[in-house]
């Protein structure tokens, strides 16, 4: 079953600057623009996290640059987008950022059977050496691509 999935924008900074440990995909409540925006593919993942409270999810920090045909009725850049996800679902996530060095990361948006879909991930942040370590084993990975590519 190959499912219609259009990736919109992606986080590459989150892989490298925290453990992904966990994944959820939630939807966004959003305004017609930011559809229309969305499509074109005019967002940003960059610096932006997700906040749980005791009923909802929010996700904040997240540009979706304004649709050029919008006139009076675009919405705001910045600005603070609802996440649609199930009661225990946000309870566990909650539960689970209270703990010390853990966040939410959104990692993609795409677009799922039409509608618009957030993937978000339980990460704790990575330390300097980490983030060397991660770069020396990556490096060590290509070269012994390489290597065996040039014995075939």
């Amino acid at each position: 079953m190959t499912e219609n999935i259009k990736i919109v924008c992606t986080n590459k900074k989150a892989s490298q600057n925290y453990f992904l440990e966990e994944r959820f995909e939630a939807g966004l409540i959003l305004v017609g623009t930011e559809v229309k925006s969305l499509r074109t593919g005019h967002a940003n993942l960059n610096d932006s996290y997700v906040l749980v409270k005791t009923d909802a999810a929010y996700l904040l920090n997240c540009h979706i640059s304004p649709y050029e045909a919008g006139n009076q009725f675009n919405h705001e850049p910045m600005r603070t987008r609802k996440l649609l996800l199930h009661q225990e679902e946000i309870s566990k996530l909650w539960g689970k950022t209270q703990t010390k060095g853990y966040s939410l990361i959104p990692t993609k948006i795409y677009f799922l059977r039409g509608k618009a879909k957030v993937e978000i991930a339980l990460a704790k942040g990575k330390k300097k050496g980490d983030k060397r370590e991660t770069i020396r084993r990556r490096e060590l990975d290509r070269e012994t691509a390489r290597a065996m590519k040039i014995r075939r």
